[in-house]
């Protein structure tokens, strides 16, 4: 049994030989998009961010607060620490003093104390602008979008306050609910922009809601070569702006923008990423292939990057390179079912049948591995290959029903059907089952034809 027909037990009318790259489907199974940099969610609070002079805001002058003020000014964080730990502590209720100190943390990467101390200095002075919007990008940057919206939300509220903090919040605010919420993200960014200057990252975020929005792909192309035109090949821009065109189906127009990008900042990961999958999506994997071994040297332990890899090398046929690649994956992600099913591939092509059916037993008896019916159904046709070449008929057909549940019948799944009938002895299923393979195959498998056509002979006279 040729392995041609394992690779048409999988998407009945699409052999993996044929075509993988609409298998292999590069954007949805990598997830490998780039994401525009959150400033005013990611980055911790910098030091000029810091509330107005300690000394301005203490009642009573101290040569602490001045050694700490210089501290700040000359980003000696562990230093201003040391000075400001117990001057926060002999004030527990000074909630200028315990802003200080979260600030001073938060600068060292010190979450959990600094989120405290943004809640002691917030206790004292609930009107206090600077505590609550540094908590709230604190409480974003750590994952707890709930708690960082309610932050955020309270902070846009007071009407005192330096409005440059308050635009910072609407601006985290409307990164928040860009995905969920675009109407109310909308409405912050441009409250964001009556307090402050538009920046690159504005037009950039206004881009993307305007990407979003139906029909809004015109308006979005517009703002992001707004930046371009203000700030020449900057990769965001640049990525976001192919990602668009790339759905536009202009692809030349995108190849041509991330290559001019990439001559600009030829180090730039998420670029490299985008071209790479953009030549692999239409089959040019001897453009990508150099690129992504490349990255992959540099980044060795991205898994996005070694799925990218093992991909382009499964597309090439490169089944010696791609298995130890997506033997390593594995170890990092052993319920990831199509992970699991392209390893296998590797395994089959590479004949090493018994270690191929070991691995998809196990995921393809969990559909829930699988991120839709289809990729269970190619697994399982991948199992019944494996199983069948493993001299382990019951399983091929078991995998084979279980593939018959999500995916329509084909020649090469009848053939398959047959022989494992034929290997159990079951003589008038298997007659039907080769007859029926001959029917729909018509020519297409000249080899398992032949051989179809004369099992139905020996078999006959044992009906």
């Amino acid at each position: 049994m040729s392995l041609t027909i394992m690779a048409q037990t999988r998407i009945s009318g699409s052999p993996i030989d044929a075509g993988a790259s609409s298998r292999l489907g590069w954007e949805r199974r990598l997830a490998i998009g780039p994401l525009l940099l959150l400033l005013a969610v990611t980055s911790p609070i910098a030091a000029q961010d810091f509330a107005t002079n300690l000394q301005t805001r203490t009642a009573t002058p101290s040569p602490v607060i001045d050694a700490a003020n210089a501290a700040i000014d000359a980003h000696d964080y562990e230093k201003a620490l040391k000075l400001l730990t117990p001057l926060a502590a002999a004030s527990p209720k000074d909630s200028r003093i315990q802003y200080d100190l979260a600030s001073t943390q938060d600068a060292l990467d010190m979450c959990g104390q600094a989120e405290q101390s943004y809640r002691a200095s917030i206790a004292d002075d609930a009107n206090f602008l600077e505590p609550r919007v540094a908590l709230g990008l604190l409480l974003a940057r750590s994952g707890n979008l709930p708690a960082a919206r309610t932050e955020l939300l309270a902070a846009t509220k007071l009407s005192e306050g330096d409005p440059a903090p308050k635009a910072r919040a609407f601006r985290a605010l409307a990164r928040i609910h860009q995905k969920t919420r675009p109407t109310d993200a909308r409405d912050e960014l441009l409250q964001a922009l009556k307090l402050s200057p538009e920046s690159p990252e504005d037009t950039l975020l206004s881009a993307e809601l305007a990407g979003a929005a139906t029909n809004g792909g015109a308006a979005a192309e517009a703002a992001y070569r707004r930046v371009l035109a203000a700030t020449p090949n900057d990769p965001a821009a640049s990525a976001s702006l192919a990602r668009l065109l790339v759905k536009e189906l202009r692809a030349p127009e995108a190849e041509a923008l991330l290559s001019a990008a990439l001559v600009a900042h030829p180090d730039d990961p998420t670029l490299t990423v985008q071209l790479a999958t953009l030549y692999a999506s239409q089959g040019k994997t001897d453009l990508a292939l150099p690129m992504v071994q490349r990255l992959h040297e540099a980044n060795p332990s991205d898994t996005n990057i070694g799925r990218l890899l093992s991909n382009i090398y499964l597309e090439q046929k490169d089944y010696a390179n791609a298995e130890p690649l997506l033997a390593k994956l594995y170890l990092q992600s052993p319920r990831d079912g199509t992970l699991v099913d392209d390893r296998a591939r590797a395994l089959i092509h590479l004949l090493r049948f018994a270690d191929a059916q070991e691995i998809l037993t196990r995921v393809v008896s969990q559909p829930t591995l699988f991120p839709t019916p289809g990729d269970l159904g190619n697994a399982a046709g991948d199992l019944a290959f494996a199983a069948s070449s493993n001299h382990d008929p019951v399983m091929a057909l078991q995998a084979l029903q279980i593939r018959g549940t999500v995916l329509p019948t084909s020649a090469p799944v009848l053939f398959l059907t047959a022989i494992s009938h034929d290997k159990l002895h079951h003589t008038k299923v298997a007659i039907e089952a080769y007859k029926q393979f001959l029917e729909a195959s018509k020519g297409l498998n000249p080899d398992e034809e032949f051989e179809a056509r004369h099992r139905i002979i020996a078999l006959a006279p044992m009906k």
